[in-house]
């Protein structure tokens, strides 16, 4: 019984080391953001992919990376989502990752993705 016990809390602590490093928001949550100046919202699926559509206000992380820190507040505490393909893809932490490393302590993951997004109706805007 001990060594069950141990191999569950063993499985219970790795589902949640990965489970994500970053707290999750919703496709709701973000679109009540959106035009409110309240969060940066970066798209890490890649310059092509923020062209043919990515959530509305959206930064293409792509393009902005060399100079990342120039594209976020200077407040520490603002609320930073980054988000890539779909709830499988990882590519998120590149961005989430790298504001953590400036110091931003409000990094957030919109799971859903581009794909979710798309889903549930959401309007999308393409590059000019």
């Amino acid at each position: 019984m001990k060594k069950f016990i141990a191999l569950l809390s063993t499985v219970i602590i790795a589902a949640t080391a990965f489970a994500g490093e970053f707290p999750d928001v919703s496709i709701a949550e973000v679109k009540a953001l959106l035009g409110t100046k309240k969060a940066t919202i970066i798209d890490v699926n890649g310059s092509e992919s923020y062209a043919a559509g990515h959530v509305p206000g959206a930064l293409d992380f792509d393009a902005i990376e060399k100079n990342f820190a120039k594209s976020l507040p200077e407040d520490k505490n603002a609320l930073v989502i980054a988000y890539c393909g779909n709830p499988r893809c990882t590519a998120y932490q590149a961005a989430a990752k790298a504001a953590e490393k400036l110091g931003y302590k409000n990094v957030k993951h919109m799971s859903a993705g581009i794909s979710g997004w798309k889903k549930a109706g959401e309007a999308v805007e393409k590059a000019k």
